[in-house]
């Protein structure tokens, strides 16, 4: 018999309240702030500095304080030399967010404020970390490739420096501006799964390294950050737009996953597929490969006719880093290099004001039963 009344069950926490947050709101009708702000506006507007600046302390900087902080984080992008040789013992064949995750738990026993919990203590590390991630995966992943790591270039900007030690060539301006809007579009998303992964592992009072551990491992899940590693081996498969369509539909007959649809909250389309749409375009342009594109959106209006699923960012972003000439399992970890400003100053809002997040759960074992008074044979 039962000792208490079954709790309600909601299937993946949908539609529950799980804390409060003044960091992030995704509106279900298609709308995304960060700290009151619009997307689109910031996306149009915002470096990723700004961004950053703002999901950590709550207002946009001053230009004194934009400064400071971005050299800031330029001079913090180095990892210590013992993480690097760690990363080099690692199997060539290792996914560079399997890299990224072991890299994010040794820098945290580098730090000396590693167990120094307090706000401002959170804010420095979280500096740190937004500078040292977007190494870890360009170190790493040259690493694993047998190449030496390129040295930093302090005078760029975190978006184009990341292009750089990715690909090797300073980039032109339009591509950092491309870079910095995309590193904005991913910033933040609200209570997300590897967000929710952090706060949990922060609820503990663990470390803030511990805690991007957590959602760098949740981050690699096909079924969130993921996706859009997945999104582009379907359209390498596609090929052409015109083969969309028919490709589409025989997947759905053998009701398999399509990766870059649907989304847990949203309701009337992703905010921020517009904006990765049109850069997507612009980028095929520039590059002269302007298929990609036409292909999503022929998948796009298949999906919404079939299914009424609206696409989600990952559909685009998976052919605008491809357009980058980034290989595809760079895709996620690229995606951490924007979402770790968002993990960090969740992570600080949950130190700050914290409770152990401990939910319940609904027990579907058998009821109480006597333990036989002889052994089963």
């Amino acid at each position: 018999m039962t000792t208490e009344t079954k709790p309600s069950y909601s299937p993946g926490l949908a539609g529950v309240i799980a804390g409060e947050t003044q960091i992030c709101w995704v509106d279900p009708n298609a709308g995304l702030m960060y700290r009151g702000y619009d997307i689109h506006e910031m996306a149009e507007k915002a470096s990723f500095e700004e961004v950053a600046y703002l999901l950590l302390h709550g207002e946009l900087p001053s230009f004194e304080q934009l400064g400071k902080f971005t050299r800031e984080i330029a001079s913090a992008r180095s990892v210590p030399k013992q993480v690097l040789d760690a990363l080099r013992l690692m199997p060539k064949s290792t996914h560079p967010m399997d890299m990224l995750r072991t890299g994010v738990s040794m820098l945290g026993a580098f730090d000396p404020e590693l167990n120094d919990h307090s706000h401002d203590a959170n804010i420095r590390k979280s500096i740190r970390l937004i500078a040292k991630v977007p190494t870890l995966i360009t170190d790493g992943y040259r690493i694993a490739h047998g190449e030496d790591p390129l040295p930093q270039k302090e005078d760029l900007t975190l978006a184009g420096n990341l292009f750089y030690k990715l690909t090797g060539e300073v980039p032109q301006d339009w591509q950092i501006r491309m870079m910095d809007t995309i590193l904005i579009l991913y910033a933040d998303h609200e209570f997300n799964a590897s967000t929710f992964a952090a706060r949990v592992t922060a609820s503990t009072l663990a470390d803030i390294y511990a805690a991007v551990t957590s959602a760098c491992a949740t981050l690699k899940g096909p079924l969130h950050g993921g996706a859009n590693e997945e999104s582009m081996r379907m359209l390498g498969e596609i090929k052409t737009p015109d083969r969309a369509e028919k490709w589409l539909k025989e997947r759905l007959a053998k009701k398999a996953k399509i990766m870059g649809f649907g989304h847990r909250v949203y309701k009337k389309g992703d905010s921020r597929v517009p904006i990765m749409r049109e850069l997507g375009r612009e980028l095929g342009q520039r590059v002269g490969k302007g298929q990609w594109i036409p292909i999503c959106e022929k998948l796009e209006e298949t999906m919404e006719r079939e299914k009424q699923l609206c696409a989600n960012v990952d559909l685009y972003a998976a052919p605008v880093f491809s357009m980058f000439g980034f290989d595809p399992a760079l895709n996620t970890p690229i995606f951490a290099a924007s979402r770790i400003s968002g993990w960090c100053a969740h992570v600080v809002e949950q130190h700050d004001h914290n409770r152990l997040i401990r939910p319940r759960s609904a027990y579907t074992g058998p009821n109480l039963r006597p333990y036989p008074a002889t052994p089963v044979r």
